[in-house]
């Protein structure tokens, strides 16, 4: 409806409540116009009903006909009586008590009617006393008023004494304003975010859509269950179904359904009694973290439940003792994210000359990361400068999208060094370019070549660098994060591991699930303290140890983008791990001439050095971890004294580093530096 056709609504609804209020006052009215004395509790039935005003009883109810003529939806009284099935006994005495409210003469005639102002109030036996068609069913705590909690029972001498009221929610419904229960809103949040779907997702939304606007009755409703990763989608999927129907939708965190079960038997009766008023649709939330005991608790609410409902959940949920149709939500694939692509940007694809094709290849995002860089894009001044200078601006875009969840995760590693800061032997080299180019290369080798149709298995790039620490496997990934142009995200394994059984691959998921929007590189760093030989089973701890490590597998091959493990100790890795593993890169103990490389490399440009003699500096049996100590120690020695950095400053680092390495420095790896140097009286 519009607006104007909502205010009309909202006038005619009021009215028409106003009219039905009138009837009720004409029935606390009647007797005490006939001047006879208040009736008593134990009178026939609704005999006040035959002395009230006929020919005013037919004016209000000729007005009310006239307006339920004219307005688009029924009054919300008519309403409610539609859905749960009121009798007219149980309807005007709903009426009676929402007249207490909303009426201020309602509370005299009630005493009017019951021995004056000691019963100034409506209760059952107000009701029995003056209401027609009346039926002592009504006042059962099973009967429709009291099981569906549309009135509350005070404290009074006697039931039939006893005073009631009308429940606020419901009395607010009548008034034609529709809200959340508040005894909910404490568990429940609207929902509101709706994003762009892909086709794909855009036929499931029109499942939803049949389920709830045909001719399937609300209260048979199957369970709906959303697998998958995308949490943004699904919540659009359900958003946009809802739109359809002109209903709403409401999250509940399954960690949030009461425990006790007095406390959830009365959020399952508030919720069913929402549906029933205003057919809002249910989405449950469960994530990795969801414990047993909450999702038995979760399969008992769901079970109670006769109305839609969504749950959430990446895996599917077994033992739903109702009827459940799962969809399985995924990313869109690469055409309907080129699609989503040219709906964020419009115009501008056409300056992006390719560039869209390399951003696909490179980031899987779903249609709300699409959105969001679509936006930061557009709103960039520079993006209407040359198409190479857009792309880079799209490719940052779609970095800051993916880094989202992987920044709570992981640590973030800004690469710093380049190939010409990397050495290493010609085959090493050559090793880590292919890594790259299988990287670049593999949209095109698996689905343009058809290599995915062979298998799915071993889609996943990995490199294990493997040597002495010091040796520049860090570099190395550093150097590879930085020719590829990907974040490089390094996994405390810490963090990672845990004793409590399932919890390690729970942590590896979301690290993997976070890194797969930008495929970014993870780096494992000492990988042999989680992923070593795997042990005999002597005992259920070695059997979910070895789970660990064959989930850590079954991750890597089919992750989309590289993964990187270092380890000091190669031997320590199982055999079978290995082979799964592609690329198995060794980094030697650098050589002399290595050696000799990376002093000449060590410093930059703008530091101040003074007569360094590297084939002298070579002859230190160190790795470049520790030639970048020495180096970086000797120059705060020198910018300390406000001089050039100087063999003497590099002699005191190298004595402070061997101390470090508890090493001996022989005489011959400092033979011919200089000897004043050795003096004490020389500094």
């Amino acid at each position: 409806m519009t607006t104007q056709s909502i205010q009309s609504w909202y006038e005619d609804n009021q009215r028409y409540l106003s009219l039905a209020l009138e009837e009720i006052r004409l029935f606390l009215t009647a007797k005490a116009s006939s001047g006879a004395e208040s009736l008593h509790f134990h009178q026939v039935e609704g005999a006040a009903a035959n002395r009230i005003d006929q020919q005013t009883l037919a004016q209000l109810k000729q007005e009310q006909a006239e307006i339920l003529a004219r307005m688009q939806a029924p009054p919300a009284l008519e309403n409610l009586v539609r859905v749960f099935n009121l009798s007219k006994f149980e309807r005007d005495i709903l009426l009676l008590c929402a007249g207490m409210e909303l009426d201020g003469d309602f509370a005299a005639l009630c005493g009017n009617r019951q021995e004056g102002r000691l019963y100034a109030y409506p209760c059952f036996g107000l009701a029995m006393s003056i209401l027609p068609n009346a039926v002592w069913d009504a006042f059962l705590p099973s009967g429709t008023l009291r099981a569906w909690r549309m009135l509350d029972t005070g404290q009074g001498e006697t039931l039939m004494t006893s005073p009631l009221r009308i429940d606020e929610r419901i009395l607010h419904y009548l008034a034609g304003l529709d809200y959340l229960d508040e005894r909910l809103k404490h568990f429940m949040r609207p929902f509101l975010t709706q994003e762009p779907l892909a086709p794909g997702h855009q036929a499931v939304v029109e499942q939803l859509t049949g389920f709830w606007a045909g001719d399937v009755p609300w209260r048979n409703q199957p369970v709906i269950q959303l697998t998958g990763k995308e949490l943004l989608t699904k919540y659009s999927i359900v958003g946009a179904a809802c739109q359809k129907i002109h209903s709403r939708a409401f999250v509940l965190n399954a960690a949030d359904i009461p425990v006790q079960t007095v406390e959830r038997q009365l959020m399952i009766e508030l919720w069913q009694r929402e549906v029933l008023l205003s057919r809002h649709i249910l989405i449950i939330d469960c994530d990795d973290s969801t414990s047993q005991e909450t999702q038995s608790r979760l399969l008992t609410f769901v079970e109670r439940i006769n109305g839609p409902i969504v749950i959430n959940h990446r895996d599917p949920l077994h033992s739903v003792r109702r009827s459940i149709i799962r969809h399985d939500v995924k990313k869109p694939n690469n055409q309907e994210q080129y699609q989503l692509w040219q709906q964020g940007l419009s115009s501008l694809t056409g300056k992006l000359n390719g560039e869209l094709d390399k951003v696909i290849d490179h980031f899987n995002l779903g249609a709300a990361a699409i959105t969001a860089a679509s936006v930061e894009l557009l709103s960039n001044p520079s993006v209407m400068q040359d198409s190479k200078q857009t792309g880079r601006l799209l490719w940052n875009a779609c970095r800051n999208q993916s880094r989202v969840a992987l920044d709570d995760l992981a640590q973030r590693i800004e690469p710093m060094a380049g190939w010409d800061d990397l050495v290493l032997p010609d085959t090493q080299k050559k090793i880590l370019r292919q890594v790259v180019a299988h990287v670049r290369q593999r949209r095109k080798v698996y689905e343009k070549w058809g290599f995915a149709n062979k298998s799915a298995r071993g889609m996943g790039i990995s490199a294990l660098l493997a040597g002495s620490s010091g040796t520049g496997k860090t570099m190395a990934a550093e150097v590879l994060s930085g020719e590829l142009d990907l974040d490089l995200y390094k996994i405390d394994l810490s963090s990672v591991v845990s004793k409590y059984i399932g919890e390690t691959e729970k942590n590896l998921r979301r690290v993997f699930d976070a890194a797969e929007e930008g495929s970014a590189i993870l780096l494992f760093d000492e990988a042999d303290a989680l992923f070593g030989k795997r042990s005999e089973v002597k005992d259920s701890h070695d059997r979910y140890a070895n789970i660990e490590v064959s989930y850590l597998l079954q991750r890597m091959e089919s992750y989309t983008g590289l993964s990187i493990l270092t380890t000091n100790l190669k031997s320590a890795l199982d055999t079978a791990f290995l082979r799964r593993i592609r690329f198995v890169i060794q980094f030697p103990f650098p050589d002399v001439s290595q050696r000799n490389e990376i002093w000449r490399r060590i410093y930059p440009l703008a530091t101040p050095i003074e007569d360094l003699e590297f084939d002298k500096l070579s002859r230190l049996s160190i790795t470049g971890g520790n030639i970048r100590n020495i180096a970086m120690n000797a120059a705060f020695l020198a910018a300390e004294e406000n001089k050039p950095v100087s063999m003497r400053h590099l002699l005191a680092a190298t004595r402070g580093e061997y101390l470090k390495l508890e090493k001996p420095l022989t005489d011959s790896e400092i033979a011919g530096w200089i000897t004043d140097a050795m003096n004490p009286a020389g500094h």
